[in-house]
């Protein structure tokens, strides 16, 4: 029990000193590079912290749990979008860069569209996983190369770090995040059978979200240094990285079967939400506060109805 407490405990220091540490190496790079916070959000950032999605779905793909594999990526997005971008807006109103109107929220909106399609057949194959895959190295590359040359205005007298340093905090940050996200997990998870907690509420409530913790407080993190648009370029990166990395990768590696079974609920909430989050942000550019709590709000009401 006391055992379980520390681990709680300890994750919740290295997520939140990770998160604080990866944005502070992201930003770096970014003026380094003249690339705007938003690209790093996306790539660098929103990438990374997809990790423990990727290590949970891959392990679910060799061991033929098809049903993990799914529904960890799925709750992971709804949980960015709803939970952890909502929080994020909440501590300060998230705006939006231009470029992430027009292209990224649409290519996201796209992309969940395309893969519900695809997981309503009922099987995810090694060549759709391929694709999928394929697809993001894409648009990953197409975004740096259209971005590289957009100035970086931000009012920010302070001198960026070496690189060689900002790739050596990223790193350490990362593995921050990732292994303190595993053993809050695990402490957590541990509390609630030792208090009767079914596997499968522990399932939907504490796996589905602690994957997402890396995302939560390196978003919250940006949100509190100002880099709001790296906040919601993190949440956005997440998002495709789950649907075309980690779903292509897990079905390379062994296709997945019954991807319709149960999800419909959660593949229309995830879509909902992610035509809700591009309709917030189109209206002024900025994810307010208010909308931010009607995020959070939605998610918590989620949650409930999947659990009862």
């Amino acid at each position: 029990m006391w055992l379980d407490i520390v681990y709680i405990l300890v994750g919740f220091v290295l997520l939140i000193k990770g998160g604080d540490f990866l944005v502070e190496g992201a930003v770096s790079i970014a003026k380094r590079a003249n690339l705007p916070p938003m690209v790093i959000g996306l790539t660098i950032v929103g990438f990374g912290t997809s990790s423990p999605e990727l290590l949970v779905s891959i392990q679910a793909a060799l061991s033929g749990s098809s049903g993990i594999a799914i529904g960890n990526v799925v709750g992971s997005n709804i949980a960015n979008i709803a939970l952890i971008l909502g929080i994020a807006a909440i501590v300060k109103a998230c705006t939006a860069k231009k470029m992430t109107l027009k292209v990224d929220m649409p290519f996201m909106l796209l992309v969940t569209a395309l893969f519900v399609t695809i997981a309503m057949s009922g099987t995810i194959s090694r060549l759709a996983g391929i694709l999928g895959f394929l697809l993001l190295c894409s648009f990953t590359i197409w975004e740096i190369k259209t971005n590289q040359t957009e100035e970086n205005n931000e009012d920010d007298n302070e001198p960026p770090m070496a690189v060689w340093k900002a790739i050596i905090v990223i790193i350490l940050s990362f593995a921050a995040l990732v292994y303190g996200s595993d053993k809050l997990v695990e402490g957590a998870s541990d509390i609630a059978r030792m208090l009767g907690v079914s596997d499968r509420v522990i399932g939907l409530t504490i796996v589905a979200v602690g994957t997402s913790l890396p995302e939560l407080f390196s978003s919250v993190a940006a949100a509190r240094k100002g880099q709001t648009d790296m906040a919601i370029g993190n949440v956005v990166g997440s998002a495709i990285f789950n649907l075309l990395c980690v779903v292509g990768i897990s079905a390379a590696i062994s296709p997945i079967y019954n991807t319709n079974d149960g999800f419909l609920t959660d593949y229309i909430c995830m879509v909902a939400l992610s035509g809700l989050l591009w309709f917030f942000l189109s209206t002024k550019k900025t994810l307010e506060r208010w909308e931010g709590i009607v995020l959070v709000t939605i998610y918590v009401g989620y949650i409930t109805y999947t659990v009862i």
